[in-house]
């Protein structure tokens, strides 16, 4: 039964597929992640809920040409393609979506609707960096899996993969990165209004265009045909002019043949999953372990100190550690990487590593306050009088009595902690870290595959907490024993 529901699922999708599936459903559904902000597509603030952005008028043109109308499928950028070739999500990719030697061998791509130049940008007082030349060894932040990534690993320069436009020049204003290296309408309106920052150059060129699952020629086709008459109509530069971004090159568009779009589409690569790519996990792996390690040797000693202060500490101060403990477990520890990273680089210069190894302890530490001040609760209070009738002073107790115990029932609670730890430093990807859950996102895409990425990124993982369970279980035995 189970089996006959899915193969009628499977033949209905095929039958509905490309512009057929399209012209049923009357609306064309376009990825995009609403992050890109201005100018590509974002939320309207005085429409909630809906977007707005020269592609979502694009959009919009193009599903008039098909006689359907058009719908924004929120989508993470940097996975625009991988859930387009999974399908369901939506019809097509349309998101600053750069033609790529390697994208072209995953995915059909229409004619391009937008020619940008890739703008290299550093800060004023730094005139060493004079052009690509200049970049070897250097910390560049860009887009991971664009084109300016893809660039950048060839030039010698040390890659810091963003998921964010605005985040970039917001680290080489701090000093966190020596350059950025973006799409010239994403440089012209987060870049080039920094008053620090300076423009090194335009080092490359390349195209956006529409991107559709393989095997859907004919909706392809009629995209391609639908943004010939948008262009040759003039709609296409008036969007562009209405939103800043336009200028004489983009004539080309107007012009463009196809010999031009086979000649564009004729480079095609597929990368494969080899040892150099395994060397990167192992790096990751070793980057994951040290923001982890870190994190908790900061959460420890901390989250004593906070659950002995809830306990025995002044009423003043227990009020101030309960508040500290709710604030942190109550508000995402991604909200909290913000905060840190971004939010006070005015005021606390941290490096990505640094920041990402404080916001894990400081945020681990409220748990592992809970997690001792159970342990704490869960020693007989006469342990504790009858160390004070003895005459050791309170400190004296806690030290010798009191924590010892505790600290044999947190045990498991604290192994929990640290795995947990192991899991959450993947969040640290949103400061620039490039920790293993983050190398794996890189790699599937590059290797058009998650499933042998995803399984040595989780061995990986299983290969760093099973050994702390076995040891934590063989000290927890000791512990009852002694």
């Amino acid at each position: 039964m189970a089996l006959g529901v899915l193969l009628w699922t499977a033949c209905g999708q095929k039958e509905g597929s490309g512009l057929e599936r399209v012209q049923r459903a009357g609306v064309l559904r376009w990825g995009a992640d609403a992050q890109g902000g201005e100018p590509y597509a974002m939320e309207d603030p005085d429409h909630p809920g809906q977007y707005r952005g020269f592609e979502v008028e694009l959009a919009d043109a193009l599903a008039r040409e098909l006689g359907v109308r058009a719908e924004m499928v929120q989508n993470d950028w940097s996975s625009l393609i991988p859930t387009l070739e999974r399908g369901g999500s939506f019809d097509v990719a349309m998101n600053g979506m750069e033609i790529t030697p390697a994208r072209s061998g995953r995915v059909l791509f229409t004619r391009p609707y937008y020619l940008f130049n890739l703008r290299l940008m550093a800060r004023k007082e730094d005139t060493a960096i004079t052009g690509l030349e200049a970049l070897r060894g250097r910390r560049v932040g860009t887009l991971s899996n664009s084109q300016a990534w893809e660039l950048l690993l060839h030039s010698g320069a040390q890659a810091v993969p963003y998921e964010g436009v605005q985040e970039p020049y917001i680290d080489l204003e701090q000093g966190r990165l020596d350059a950025v290296l973006m799409d010239d309408i994403i440089a012209q309106r987060y870049g080039m209004t920094r008053p620090g920052l300076r423009v090194v150059g335009d080092v490359g060129e390349g195209y956006y265009a529409i991107s559709v699952r393989p095997g859907e020629d004919g909706l392809r086709q009629a995209l391609d045909d639908a943004l010939g008459r948008i262009a040759r109509s003039g709609e296409l530069r008036e969007i562009f002019r209405r939103w800043g971004i336009d200028n004489a090159a983009e004539q080309r568009m107007v012009d463009w043949t196809e010999a031009q779009t086979r000649e564009v589409l004729s480079q095609t690569s597929t990368a494969h999953l080899g040892w150099s790519q395994v060397l990167l996990f192992l790096q990751s792996s070793a980057v994951t372990l040290l923001v982890s390690v870190g994190a908790m040797l900061l959460a420890i000693p901390l989250g004593m100190s906070l659950a002995l202060v809830r306990l025995y500490g002044p009423k003043w101060l227990g009020g101030f550690t309960t508040g500290y403990v709710e604030l942190l477990r109550g508000t995402p520890v991604l909200l909290q990487l913000y905060v840190l990273y971004y939010g006070l680089a005015a005021v606390l210069r941290l490096d990505a590593l640094s920041a990402a190894i404080l916001g894990l302890g400081l945020n681990y530490a409220a748990y592992e306050a809970e997690v001792y001040r159970a342990g704490i609760l869960a020693v007989p209070r006469g342990q504790m009088e009858a160390a004070l009738a003895l005459g050791m002073p309170t400190r004296l107790a806690l030290r010798r009595v009191v924590i010892p115990q505790a600290f044999r029932v947190a045990l498991p609670g604290v192994t929990n902690d640290f795995i947990a730890l192991l899991k959450d430093s993947s969040l640290v990807s949103v400061i620039s870290v490039v920790e293993l859950t983050k190398r794996m996102t890189i790699t599937a895409v590059d290797v058009r595959s998650w499933m042998v990425p995803g399984a040595l990124c989780a061995a990986l993982y299983l290969a760093m907490s099973y050994p702390l369970s076995r040891l934590a279980r063989r000290l927890e035995a000791k512990l009852e024993r002694a």
